[in-house]
């Protein structure tokens, strides 16, 4: 998948599915996996005397989700759409598959190409 840290994602599967979009906060297992801020939270619980939490208790945070459950999120379509890479004479870039739009430059094209 296509995405990248501080992109807008839409969850489409699972128990957190919903139209809203959310950032995703990092990128892990080669793209495989995603960590989406506010989704799939769980509790850990800590003993007493932890650093992060030295009177214990229940700590909340995210966990990493499949990046299949998850859709790129365009501004100009408003909803998940699927993403392509277009490659012109000197840069290559994201664009939405739907309404064509540009996404941002992904890097510049390599010179013996």
């Amino acid at each position: 998948m296509r995405v990248r840290k501080g992109d807008l994602v839409v969850v489409v599967a699972g128990d957190d599915a919903s139209h809203v979009a959310r950032k995703v906060l990092r990128v892990l297992d080669g793209g495989e996996r995603l960590l989406i801020e506010g989704v799939n939270r769980v509790y850990k619980h800590v003993k007493r005397g932890h650093p992060s939490s030295p009177q214990g208790g229940r700590l909340s945070r995210e966990l990493p989700i499949s990046a299949s459950n998850a859709m790129f999120f365009c501004s100009q379509c408003n909803k998940g759409v699927r993403v392509g890479t277009r490659v012109s004479e000197t840069t290559r870039e994201r664009y939405c598959k739907k309404c064509k739009a540009s996404l941002g430059v992904i890097g510049r094209q390599k010179a013996g190409a």
